[in-house]
C-alpha cells in the first residue's frame, strides 16, 4: 500500500511539472528573433531543471534558429552542437526539430546540399513517427532549397500533407504554402499561375484575422499585377494596402513603400516616385538580410529618392 501511495504521488508531481513546463513556442516572434531569443533565454533554466531532456533539446535548437535569423550561424551551429548532445534514439520530435534547425542553418548561410540532406531526413522521420505538423514544415524546406519543377513538386507535396492532417498546427502552414508556390511559380514567370495562389492566399489570412500575414498576401497579388504589366491597379491596391497597414497598426513597410515607387515609375511618373523611393531606402537600408544579399537594390533605391 505504501508503494502505491509513493507510485501516484510521483505521478501527481510528474503531472504538476508538465503543466508548469512553459510552452516556449507560443513565444516566438518570427519578426523579431533577438526579442524572442530574450524570452528564450528567460524559461531556458526553467526547462532545464525540469530533466525533461528532450523538451530542453527543442528549446536550443529554436533558439539557435533565432541566431540564424540574426545571421549568427557559427552561434547557432554551436547550440544545435548541445542539442544534439542531449538526443535519445525515441526523441522523435526533437530529433526532427534538430535536422530542421541545422537544415534551416545551413540553408540561410547558402550551404545547400547540407541543408538538403538534413530537410529530406527530417521528412522521412516526421513521415515514419506521424509527426504532421513538421513533416510539413520539413516539405516546404524542401520547397524553399530546391528550384523550379522540383521546388514546385515538394510544395505540392507540403499542400496536400496539410490539407489532409487533421493536426491544426499542420493545416497553419498552407498560407506559407501558398505564398512559397506563388512565388516559385512568379521565379518561373508564369506570373498568372503566381497571382491564382496569392489571391488564395489572402482568402486564407482572410479567413483567420492574421493581419500581418494578410499585409503580405495583399503585397504580393500587387506586386504581380506589376510583373503582369497591369501598373494602374497594382498602384491602386499598393495604396489601398498602404492605408490597410495603417489601420491594423503596422510599422511603415519599407517594400510598400517600395512597390509604390515602382509603380509610379513605370507610368512615368517619376518626380511622385522619388519620395516613396527615399522612404523604402531609409527602411530597408537597415535589414541585415538585405544588406548582406541586395546591396544592388539598395543603391537603386537611395539613387531613385535622390
Amino acid at each position: 500500500m505504501f508503494k502505491s501511495f509513493v507510485i501516484i504521488i510521483i505521478f501527481i508531481n510528474t503531472s504538476i511539472m508538465a503543466d508548469t513546463i512553459p510552452d516556449f513556442d507560443k513565444l516566438w516572434d518570427y519578426n523579431n528573433p533577438a526579442e524572442t531569443e530574450k524570452k528564450f533565454r528567460e524559461v531556458e533554466d526553467e526547462i532545464k531543471a525540469s530533466g525533461d531532456t528532450a523538451y530542453y533539446a527543442e528549446l536550443l535548437t529554436q533558439i539557435a534558429r533565432t541566431q540564424g535569423l540574426q545571421m549568427k550561424f557559427d552561434e547557432a551551429h554551436r547550440i544545435l552542437d548541445d542539442a544534439e548532445k542531449l538526443l535519445k534514439d525515441n526523441q522523435h520530435r526533437a530529433q526532427i526539430r534538430y535536422l530542421l534547425e541545422r537544415g534551416r542553418t545551413y540553408n540561410s548561410s547558402k550551404v545547400y546540399d547540407k541543408a538538403r540532406e538534413l530537410f529530406i531526413k527530417a521528412y522521412e522521420l516526421g513521415l515514419k513517427t506521424g509527426e504532421d505538423n513538421l513533416t510539413v514544415d520539413a516539405a516546404h524546406m524542401m520547397g524553399i532549397v530546391e528550384k523550379a519543377e522540383e521546388s514546385l513538386k515538394w510544395n505540392e507535396i507540403a499542400m496536400k500533407h496539410a490539407e489532409q492532417s487533421k493536426d491544426e498546427d499542420a493545416k497553419k502552414w498552407l498560407g506559407s504554402l501558398y505564398n512559397n508556390t506563388g512565388w516559385t511559380y512568379h521565379d518561373m514567370g508564369d506570373y498568372n499561375k503566381a497571382l491564382e495562389l496569392f489571391e488564395r492566399n489572402v482568402i486564407w489570412h482572410t479567413q483567420r484575422n492574421t493581419k500581418q500575414g494578410l499585409s503580405i498576401a495583399k503585397w504580393c497579388v500587387a506586386r504581380t499585377l506589376r510583373s503582369l504589366g497591369r501598373n494602374e491597379e497594382a498602384l491602386e491596391k499598393q495604396i489601398e494596402l498602404s492605408a490597410f497597414n495603417r489601420e491594423i497598426g503596422l510599422d511603415e513597410d519599407g517594400y510598400n513603400s517600395e512597390e509604390i515607387g515602382e509603380c509610379l515609375l513605370a507610368l512615368n511618373r517619376t518626380d511622385e516616385s522619388k519620395p516613396y523611393f527615399k522612404k523604402a531606402y531609409e527602411l530597408l537600408s537597415k535589414d541585415i538580410w538585405l544588406q548582406e544579399n541586395e546591396k544592388e537594390r539598395l543603391e537603386r533605391l537611395k539613387k531613385l529618392g535622390e
